[in-house]
């Protein structure tokens, strides 16, 4: 898939979930307890061809970042299907980079390790991917569980598709905050208000959603609350 300038990638990749059904406008309660006017779910994916899109705007934006890093983790559950489908977008693009994910559930027999995949090593450079961020737990999740599994890595990028453009838990951004945190770079493929512009004037070869100015309305009194 070829993509143009990164205006262009958001629209299309807005229009792609609305499609898929992977964004979704209402009431909802997010993960930090937030009442959201709209949601992104990853779980919504489901066909090969969709998943292979999806793949196809992560490894573009992976690409474009032109960070390198020794393995791609993906967070469970979501974040399971992000790395392998990305990771093999990679690598049919001639990069071909080690993928990772961790398991919710403890095991008393068999593969009983907590992470699975190519497990990182001493020294490794990570990258995170995973569908949104709110307030950076994933990362803090993630390098608790490296800490106890004594693996001395480092997280050096975390990849999401929609930049919320929320506070974390103080007065920036929760982006922001992972950066001054943990000096990871955090991209995304658009972010909230490049949502709210496709609502307010939906390019014309695009399907209208309806309710398109109720919904971009609300999404904008969310952010006056509880963004940056």
């Amino acid at each position: 898939m070829a993509f143009e300038n990164k205006r262009d990638v958001s629209l299309k990749f807005i229009e792609f979930m609305i499609e898929c059904g992977a964004l979704l406008f209402g009431d909802f309660t997010l993960k930090s307890g937030r009442k959201s006017p709209y949601f992104i779910n990853t779980g919504e994916y489901k066909t090969g061809n969709q998943i292979s899109k999806l793949g196809d705007f992560y490894a573009n934006l992976i690409k474009n970042s032109e960070l390198k890093f020794d393995v791609l983790f993906g967070p469970a559950y979501k974040g399971i299907s992000l790395a392998v489908i990305t990771s093999a977008k990679l690598a049919s693009d001639g990069r071909d980079v080690k993928f990772s994910f961790d398991r919710k559930e403890r095991k008393d027999h068999g593969d009983s390790k907590d992470i699975l995949g190519s497990v990182p090593q001493d020294g490794d450079e990570i990258a995170i991917i995973e569908d949104v961020t709110t307030a950076g737990t994933s990362v803090r999740e993630t390098i608790k569980l490296l800490q106890d599994c004594k693996i001395n890595a480092e997280i050096t990028a975390l990849y999401i598709s929609i930049d919320r453009m929320e506070k974390g838990t103080g007065e920036i951004s929760a982006t922001e905050q992972i950066k001054k945190e943990y000096g990871i770079d955090v991209f995304s493929i658009a972010t909230t208000m490049d949502i709210i512009e496709y609502l307010e004037n939906t390019p014309e070869n695009c399907k209208p959603v309806p309710n398109a100015e109720l919904h971009a309305k609300k999404m904008r009194e969310y952010l006056e609350q509880y963004g940056i």
